[in-house]
């Protein structure tokens, strides 16, 4: 199958990249390099513009006639998305209309989304089901569930579609060779790790008082490649059934602050100091994923289900590169 994977050059992406390449597909990488890394699209084709650009995506799609799309690119800045909310809507709303509009010229009819748990806001419970509410506190989540409502009227087309809903993707792939390099940093795992390196003098734990087993935070931990592997998964079953549906991504277990830190500790070998900060605003307390949709729909097997063999795998990947890719 060709496959065009919009943010191919980003983390999420390359790594899904690579698991297409792995299982025989031909993708092709879509990117324009804002905050993607030219040198983590290591042989498929790179096409570097603007998915807004009605005339760059016209040239891509009449060279390569992908037979579907997977869709990443995108902002994720929770933060930045509360102080720029437009930036989002034009960045990550308008940028899904116009690639569906090239895909309806070009008779494209399969989608994947990258979506996110950032749709659910405040959990309704634990573990989040994909029929809970979905009530974003962010524009980031908002802008990811607009797509989603969209991709939902694409019904009158004859687009089918498969939406993702991730939880907290980490890790890196297993060469070694691709990795997590953010710019700003803003993910747990790779600042721990760079903390262990000692590219940081600390890492700041934002509170301690809630209501968990220590205090702090507790997220579902999902490693990429398995991320990666349930988009070919979802394209095959679209494939085969053409119905569109929507899956959560996790692993339905959740660690704490602390614990990826005292687990961090043990996988680098290192002490990793830290301090203890106010809460930041609009963090729930704990955030796990009902995954069994997708265990049982898409016949989905995570083969990275230990924390530690995640961490051991960014480890191995900031280690080797601790700039990432300068």
């Amino acid at each position: 199958m060709k496959v065009c994977v919009s943010g191919g050059a980003g983390y999420i992406g390359s790594h899904c990249v690579r698991e297409l390449e792995r299982a025989g597909h031909d993708p092709l990488v879509i990117d324009n390099l804002s905050k993607g890394h030219k040198a983590a699209v290591k042989k498929s084709p790179l096409y570097t513009g603007d998915i807004r650009d009605p005339d760059f995506l016209r040239k891509v799609f009449t060279e390569s006639r992908p037979d579907a799309v997977i869709h990443f690119a995108a902002d994720s800045l929770v933060g930045e998305s509360m102080e720029n909310p437009l930036k989002y809507y034009r960045n990550n709303v308008y940028t899904s209309l116009c690639l569906l509009e090239s895909m309806l010229e070009f008779d494209i009819k399969y989608i994947v989304f990258s979506s996110t748990a950032a749709t659910y806001g405040d959990p309704y419970q634990i573990p989040i089901r994909e029929n809970d509410p979905t009530i974003p506190k962010n524009p980031y989540g908002e802008t990811k569930l607009a797509i989603e409502k969209m991709l939902s009227w694409c019904k009158v087309y004859n687009i089918t579609y498969t939406v993702l809903r991730y939880f907290n993707a980490a890790g890196a792939d297993q060469n070694s060779d691709i990795g997590e390099d953010h710019s700003p940093e803003t993910h747990l795992i790779p600042i721990v790790l760079q903390t262990a390196l000692g590219k940081r003098e600390k890492i700041m734990i934002y509170g301690d008082d809630y209501k968990t087993p220590d205090g702090t935070c507790i997220r579902d931990y999902i490693h990429v490649s398995d991320l990666s592997t349930a988009h070919i998964l979802a394209l095959q079953k679209m494939q085969a059934d053409g119905v569109s549906n929507t899956y959560n991504l996790g692993t339905s277990s959740g660690l704490s602050v602390r614990e990826i830190i005292k687990t961090a500790e043990k996988v680098t070998g290192k002490t990793i100091p830290y301090a203890v900060a106010p809460r930041r605003s609009g963090d729930p307390a704990e955030l796990i994923a009902e995954s069994s949709r997708a265990r049982s729909e898409l016949n989905w097997k995570p083969r990275y289900e230990n924390v530690e063999s995640i961490i051991s795998s960014a480890w191995k990947w900031h280690k080797n590169n601790p700039d990432g890719y300068k």
